[in-house]
């Protein structure tokens, strides 16, 4: 399959099939321009219902990073931490699962690229954790009737990522369907982290905190 001309659609088959048409980058531009502020924070979240290949979790991965950078080039596991939390806060959902893939490698090439502009060591268990949390926040599902694409229909669930210290991260799994029925849901944000008064469901599990590189271990 081959993109037209301006990049805005795959195959005609794929635009009947599932009305995907890909958002030009000036429209990728403006819309994240809106909320320009929350990208300085790290751990401020974001959520694409109809990701495609990732075009506006990539540009708000970039600008978040490049926050990551000012504060934290100098020091590897700082680095290594924050962006880790960047990383942790991009939720996507698509339901093509070349785009799931796609945008899985997309976002992966741009942190160790950043990453490698600083520093040389890109460690393993560094690499394993991003992938790890890549595949639990990209998922193959429709946000429609939120639910996974698969012969199986199963509930989309979604992962809380919180550092509890400077170097252990604490898992949550929570039903999308039950997070957009207790809060109403308002576009890209998806957890609560703003400080204003949020009714959050029971996670439908909970993890022991382990420390952020190491966090594959957690299947």
């Amino acid at each position: 399959m081959s993109k037209n001309k301006n990049n805005l659609i795959k195959s005609k088959s794929r635009v009947q099939n599932f009305g995907e048409v890909f958002t030009s980058d000036k429209e990728v531009n403006n819309m994240v321009n809106l909320f320009s502020h929350e990208l300085l924070r790290p751990e401020s979240r974001f959520l694409e219902t109809a990701c495609g290949e990732g075009n506006f979790l990539i540009k708000i991965l970039k600008q978040k990073l490049s926050s990551v950078a000012s504060n934290y080039k100098k020091n590897q596991l700082d680095y290594e931490r924050y962006s880790t939390l960047a990383i942790s806060s991009l939720y996507g959902i698509d339901i093509i699962n070349e785009n799931v893939q796609t945008t899985i490698i997309n976002l992966e090439k741009i942190v160790f690229e950043n990453f490698l502009i600083f520093f040389k060591d890109l460690k393993m268990d560094y690499k394993r954790s991003i992938n790890f949390i890549l595949k639990k926040n990209i998922t193959h599902g429709d946000a429609l009737t939120l639910t996974t694409v698969s012969e199986k229909l199963k509930p989309i669930i979604f992962s809380e990522w919180s550092f509890i210290t400077s170097s252990l991260i604490k898992r949550r799994d929570f039903s999308f369907k039950h997070l957009i029925e207790t809060r109403p849901f308002d576009g890209f944000n998806l957890f609560s982290d703003l400080g204003e008064k949020a009714f959050i469901p029971e996670p439908v599990k909970e993890f022991k905190p382990i420390n952020f590189l190491k966090v594959y271990e957690q299947k």
